[in-house]
């Protein structure tokens, strides 16, 4: 067990008709002139967007708003909200979307609080953000987390580099969770979520440097529990209870809480889906799912317990008979069979993408190069060659 440090000062506001606070948060937490940052046009269309304008007109607070957040979020968006935002003496972001909008959100409180400087040397690692403005969210996709996280992923879309940083100051002040505001998603987005909550927590299970049995059934209970909701979602995609469990999942998933007492993480599949998604623009959660069952049997025997009590836990894999590894190659089946059972793919090929040679090469070295050599993951340590193969074997 490490030793660690739990951090979660983010507001939880969560069930049906919580948007209806939005007001009374944003004047809590000192926000007087506000941003309102949203996607590509369905919070418009649902009329959530018309609704939290007037509930900030009612409020009295001083709002302006800047829509087109797209998955993956672009740097270009995050240099226009700061140049809005600073036109505008902004001090508030409110986020109402999903992931992308919430990180393209966070990166504006980043842009407007340090104004001298460029937002992009946080993610090339060049420094360290000394403020942010505060930001909140009304979250509307249950996936990325970003909504507790510390985390905050931007792809800078004139390199095809897609980066993150943590960085407490990226924690929001408050989440506003109803899980009425998922219910008109796409089958596919609500799948391709579940799938990024449950890396998110596997992420941190698949680690060779020390676990607490507490922390472990946590994650073994989350997991069974989105894979169970999943299931119910994808024949009642309007059933509240199952929406409200995901989404609740996809908080706690990348909270920090089912890292706790690890050695913080393996996260090579997100790592090496980063570069993928920076270069084909796929679907992150589909693009986790194509890349996690090659990545696994490339380094189960190097984390062969884990990969043990995760089969016989989680996908309740009967051990008796079997050889720890078969055990441990049995739970990697069972997981792509769950992807494949709501839609996900489990290779690039079924998520449509066929990178040449050359294109391996350069997402391989280009993750080998955010670790500046030092190699990514826990359960196996990963360099250049290892990346370039586990790409290989998921064609």
């Amino acid at each position: 067990m490490h030793n660690f440090e739990y951090y979660t000062p983010t507001r939880i506001i969560f069930g049906r008709g919580a948007e209806k606070s939005v007001g009374i948060l944003i004047k809590k937490y000192g926000g007087t002139r506000v941003l309102i940052h949203y996607g590509m046009g369905s919070a418009i269309k649902s009329g959530l967007i018309g609704r939290v304008k007037q509930l900030l007109n009612e409020a009295g607070i001083f709002h302006v708003e800047l829509g087109g957040v797209v998955p993956n979020p672009h740097l270009d968006k995050v240099r226009t909200g700061f140049a809005q935002g600073a036109l505008n003496q902004v001090d508030f972001i409110l986020a109402v979307g999903g992931g992308s909008v919430i990180d393209s959100a966070k990166a504006i409180a980043f842009a407007l609080a340090e104004p001298k400087e460029d937002v992009w040397d946080l993610f090339e690692r060049k420094r360290t953000p000394k403020a942010s403005l505060p930001v909140g969210s009304i979250l509307t996709i249950a996936a990325a987390g970003s909504e507790m996280s510390r985390s905050v992923v931007i792809l800078n879309e004139q390199t095809h580099k897609k980066r993150s940083f943590g960085d407490a100051l990226a924690r929001p002040k408050f989440a506003i969770m109803n899980p009425e505001l998922t219910m008109t998603l796409p089958d596919y987005q609500t799948a391709a979520g579940c799938v990024d909550i449950m890396m998110h927590t596997m992420e941190r299970y698949f680690t060779n440097g020390g676990n607490m049995e507490l922390t472990d059934s946590i994650a073994e209970g989350l997991l069974k529990t989105v894979m169970k909701n999943a299931n119910i979602l994808r024949f009642n995609p309007r059933n509240y209870d199952a929406r409200a469990e995901v989404m609740w999942a996809s908080s706690l998933a990348h909270n920090g809480l089912t890292g706790c007492g690890n050695d913080g993480g393996d996260f090579a599949t997100h790592n090496l889906e980063s570069e993928i998604n920076g270069m084909f623009n796929t679907t992150h959660g589909a693009g986790l799912a194509a890349l996690w069952g090659s990545w696994a049997r490339y380094v189960y025997k190097n984390c062969l317990p884990r990969f043990v009590k995760f089969a016989v836990n989680v996908m309740g894999v009967d051990a008796n008979g079997l050889s720890e590894e078969e055990v441990a190659l049995r739970g990697i089946e069972e997981m792509e069979h769950f992807y494949k059972k709501i839609g996900m793919p489990t290779n690039l090929t079924e998520l449509g993408v066929n990178p040449t040679y050359e294109q391996i090469q350069e997402m391989a070295t280009s993750c080998e190069n955010t670790s500046n050599g030092k190699g990514i993951g826990s359960a196996k340590r990963l360099y250049l060659d290892d990346m370039a193969k586990i790409y290989e074997m998921a064609l």
